[in-house]
């Protein structure tokens, strides 16, 4: 009798209760991990995402073998591989943490599902941070967040015992298929070792003023947390990183400056879960407007080379392209960043969503479809029930990078144009871009300030002749604190008993 433990956005052995469950039957256990090509092929996949979960896989392998098991590591189809497994070692039960992806996923997580009901195989899945399955009432969702992020996370089991045989069904990538194969010199590396590094220095030391560092692309590197990718992947545990987070900011030694920094920290691993929770209750937020009667405001995808120009940093606002061309080259940048790019296409460059959603995804190293999606629609004003945030690209330059330090690190093109030109180049008269530089520098696509004006008349004259109040009240009813619909993600049988234990923007 042999349990699977199937490991997804979930690289880790501490605080992963598939795992404990799973060696408290004292039975052989096979911690399985599935390369899926299919989904590599997705259009908001890269080789960035891929390369930092393989170094995950690395430390999560040698985890495993410090308890005395391996990490079978197969490429091919999750259903194929327990197909295989089963005929082998008789597989009894399957263990796993839910995952609120996107449709993808959602279908491969339903056939599994069913192929373990068919086999008479019990299927378990355990909540790994907090977003509510089948919630039913939005004004229950906090406690439930509370409940689970005061719960004392599990320790990794004392040992594992693994049957004979699996390196015989164990196969490597190889030539992985990729939808975006660009490079990322500076992308941050995978595996828990790191990520554990990375939270013991933020609560050491640099966490302290985060609330006041995290907007500008110039501090937030340092000043944000740097966790993400490992939240998203799931190498550090949510649950560790809120209760370090918690105990330190109370601990009678840290100062008051340090206490207030790591509540405001912990407010956005709240902000983190809210937003996963929009799509695990409405799944086609991948593909749609979040208020429905919005997805017409734009026909179609717009000007192809006003997207080409955005993607490559080449719109002629130096914030927007720095901040591109940074993204491009490690993976990364802040959350108010991110918000001002979204806008950017949405707004001044008037580009439906979705093209713009993809290439964004593509570039983070850290993408979490939970709070991607329904960002970007934010951003782009496509919920109904958010005030419109059109980001004037000089006003976020002079405020958040008033020396002009992190555009001439990304925009070799202005390294010698002084302060006062920096955040408006294309004002530079002739004979102070042949003194500067600047030359070769693109001129604006267009005048941001007059975009922004026509954008906001636009969704303002579309809002009033398509927008309904009962659509509005539906996204309120389903996204605010109020109840909701039934979910419809993979519904698994499970004691209630199990029910009750399991339930017991960010940087």
């Amino acid at each position: 009798m042999t349990t699977v433990v199937w490991f997804k956005r979930d690289l880790r052995t501490r605080d992963h209760d598939p795992l404990e469950a799973a060696a408290a039957l004292g039975e052989p256990v096979i911690p399985l991990y599935v390369v899926e090509p299919e989904y590599w092929q997705l259009p908001d996949t890269s080789a960035r995402q891929w390369a930092f979960i393989e170094e995950s896989l690395t430390d999560l392998r040698r985890q495993l073998r410090h308890l005395g098991a391996d990490l079978l590591v197969v490429t091919g189809l999750v259903k194929q591989t327990l197909e295989r497994l089963n005929s082998a070692y008789d597989i009894q039960r399957v263990f796993c943490h839910q995952e609120t992806g996107g449709q993808w996923t959602f279908d491969r997580d339903r056939d599994v599902v069913g192929w373990c009901q068919e086999q008479g195989i019990d299927f378990r899945e355990w909540q790994q941070f907090g977003v509510v399955r089948r919630l039913q009432d939005r004004d229950l969702w906090d406690k439930a967040w509370s409940q689970l992020m005061r719960r004392q996370p599990t320790p990794a089991p004392a040992g594992l015992t693994t049957p004979d045989g699996l390196t015989g069904f164990a196969n490597a990538p190889g030539g992985l298929p990729l939808a975006d194969s660009a490079p990322c010199p500076e992308r941050q590396a995978g595996g828990s070792q790191r990520g554990d590094k990375l939270l013991a220095s933020f609560l050491e030391r640099r966490c302290v003023g985060y609330q006041y560092n995290i907007s500008s692309p110039v501090s937030a590197v340092r000043a944000c947390s740097r966790l993400s990718p490992h939240i998203a992947y799931g190498t550090v545990s949510l649950r560790e990183i809120y209760q370090g987070a918690k105990n330190t900011g109370q601990h009678p030694s840290s100062l008051p400056r340090k206490q207030r920094s790591l509540t405001s920290f912990r407010s956005r691993l709240h902000w983190h879960c809210h937003f996963i929770q929009k799509l695990e209750d409405e799944p086609e937020l991948e593909f749609r407007a979040m208020h429905r009667e919005l997805e017409g405001l734009k026909a179609g995808p717009g000007k192809s080379e006003r997207l080409q120009r955005w993607q490559e940093g080449q719109t002629g606002w130096p914030l927007v392209d720095a901040c591109m061309r940074a993204l491009h080259h490690t993976g990364w940048i802040n959350f108010r960043m991110r918000a001002m790019l979204m806008a950017v296409a949405s707004y001044q460059l008037w580009l439906h969503w979705r093209d713009p959603a993809l290439h964004l995804a593509r570039q983070f190293t850290d993408f979490e479809p939970g709070i991607h999606y329904p960002q970007v629609q934010m951003q782009s004003g496509l919920t109904g029930i958010n005030a419109l945030r059109i980001y004037n690209p000089v006003l976020q330059s002079q405020k958040l990078d008033p020396d002009g330090e992190f555009i001439r690190r990304w925009l070799p093109e202005l390294q010698g144009v002084p302060v006062d030109l920096i955040h408006t180049p294309w004002l530079m008269t002739p004979a102070q871009k042949d003194r500067y530089g600047g030359n070769t520098y693109t001129l604006p696509v267009c005048d941001h300030e007059q975009a922004a004006r026509a954008a906001r008349k636009a969704i303002g004259e579309f809002r009033k002749q398509h927008v309904s109040h009962t659509e509005t009240d539906r996204v309120l009813q389903r996204h605010g604190s109020r109840k909701g619909p039934v979910q419809r993600r993979p519904s698994v049988p499970r004691k209630a008993e199990d029910d009750a234990d399991q339930l017991s923007l960010f940087d």
